[in-house]
């Protein structure tokens, strides 16, 4: 049994559920295909990480599982519903980490965090506000940040901010985009052990987007690889670099890619969660 079907028979744990997925944009020289028949199945509890080269759809795809864009054809169902039915369940099933953050430049630190909630108009301001506060301090940042704008904060106190806002009405599922870009390599470093604590205290179900390959070994219980306008493996790190394949050869296997697999051959091991026994199967071909 492949992993895809492993994943298909543990029914109520499946979160997202991707089946024959087609993205193809209109351009005047002709219709561009990026995403064909695309399978892809994430189980509660995973990190998964999607990496693919430039053009392969990545962030089109972690788009469409939040319902912010729709493939041409095929399906996407979260938590068992379509990306569209999102808002009418609630807006706290999926979290969003943006790349360069999204935070909103005339809002403090604060209201940035508490935005969501305000959206709802369910809460009182008091109780909106303490939630707020409980995140920004989840996210390793104190409460005299609290009033600061997003241009008096580093790259990193951007992302902290980012997350806890992803974070504020608590989602089981949350989506990271490049987390670690534009941060220097000790930022990068604790906003890896942030995370990695997070994924375990909360339980969550992590789909992210990476090219940096420390992240990407450091995080991950299992690796989707994107080629060929679909998802030609996934399984662990070791298992998807065994793939024969061009880009995964010189994806894992070049300069960058041997020096971070020396440190996951050292001992380095990724999160250890629910999503273990998805990252334990043998590599998929999923179609």
């Amino acid at each position: 049994m492949n992993g895809q079907d492993a994943s298909a028979s543990a029914g109520p744990e499946i979160v997202v559920d991707i089946r024959k997925l087609w993205t193809v944009f209109e351009s005047p020289d002709g219709d561009q295909v990026v995403h064909r028949d695309l399978d892809l199945t994430i189980m509660r509890g995973e990190v998964l990480s999607l990496v693919g080269g430039s053009g392969t759809g990545k962030t089109v795809l972690l788009r469409q599982i939040l319902g912010l864009e729709h493939p041409t054809r095929g399906e996407v169902t979260v938590l068992g519903h379509p990306p569209g039915q999102l808002s009418a369940m609630g807006a706290a099933n999926v979290g969003m980490l943006f790349q360069h953050g999204a935070l909103f430049s005339a809002f403090s630190v604060l209201d940035n965090i508490a935005f969501p909630l305000r959206e709802l108009k369910l809460l009182p301001e008091q109780l909106i506000r303490d939630a707020a506060l409980v995140k920004l301090q989840m996210v390793g940042l104190s409460p005299q940040q609290a009033s600061k704008s997003p241009a008096d904060l580093s790259g990193g106190m951007i992302k902290r901010v980012a997350l806890a806002r992803a974070l504020i009405m608590d989602p089981p599922l949350l989506l990271l985009d490049e987390p670690s870009a534009g941060l220097d390599p000790e930022s990068a470093d604790g906003f890896c052990d942030l995370l990695r604590g997070l994924h375990r205290e909360l339980g969550l179900t992590v789909v992210m987007v990476t090219h940096d390959l420390d992240t990407l070994f450091d995080l991950s219980t299992r690796i989707a690889v994107l080629a060929d306008q679909k998802v030609i493996v996934t399984g662990t790190a070791r298992d998807v670099i065994a793939y024969p394949h061009p880009f995964i050869h010189e994806y894992f296997l070049g300069g960058r890619g041997q020096r971070a697999m020396e440190a996951l051959h050292e001992g380095a091991t990724p999160v250890v969660a629910a999503g273990r026994a998805g990252a334990s199967r043998a590599p998929s071909t999923e179609r």
